[in-house]
């Protein structure tokens, strides 16, 4: 009886200290005047840099119903990244959004934000509302 009781609270305290992501990187998509840019290219990065360093445990939550234009955000959980691959991702990720940006029609594409500073917490995401995991 006592092995089965020290099996279950073994069990139940890894579950409950399993590792989830608490901090989030924001990613916005506005609109000018035609609707949002296409979350592809940040999307591609993502899948790429999480398939080359080989990161398994990769959140990315969507955030819609921002403006009447699909104005949406995406939360990138960084909690699972290194120093190194966090450095990485962050400059990755700059590169990509000033990449598309620089690629819009002026005065009628919308543009893509990222602020590396900004870190959004779990528990500021659990009072969100129309949020979906993407990954």
């Amino acid at each position: 009886m006592k092995k089965i009781l020290l099996t279950i609270g073994l069990f139940s305290t890894v579950l409950f200290f399993a590792q989830k992501n608490e901090n989030y990187f924001v990613v916005g998509y506005h609109s000018i005047c035609c609707g949002t840019p296409s979350d592809k290219p940040v999307m591609d990065f993502i899948n790429t840099f999480r398939t080359k360093n080989k990161i398994k445990n990769f959140e990315v939550y969507r955030q819609n119903g921002l403006g009447r234009e699909g104005e949406f955000n995406l939360y990138i959980g960084t909690d699972t990244f290194s120093k190194t691959q966090k450095t990485q991702f962050v400059n990755g990720l700059k590169a990509v959004i000033e990449a598309q940006n620089r690629m819009k029609k002026p005065n009628r594409d919308g543009d893509v934000s990222f602020n590396e500073t900004e870190i959004i917490k779990k528990a500021d995401l659990s009072n969100a509302r129309n949020l979906t995991l993407i990954k």
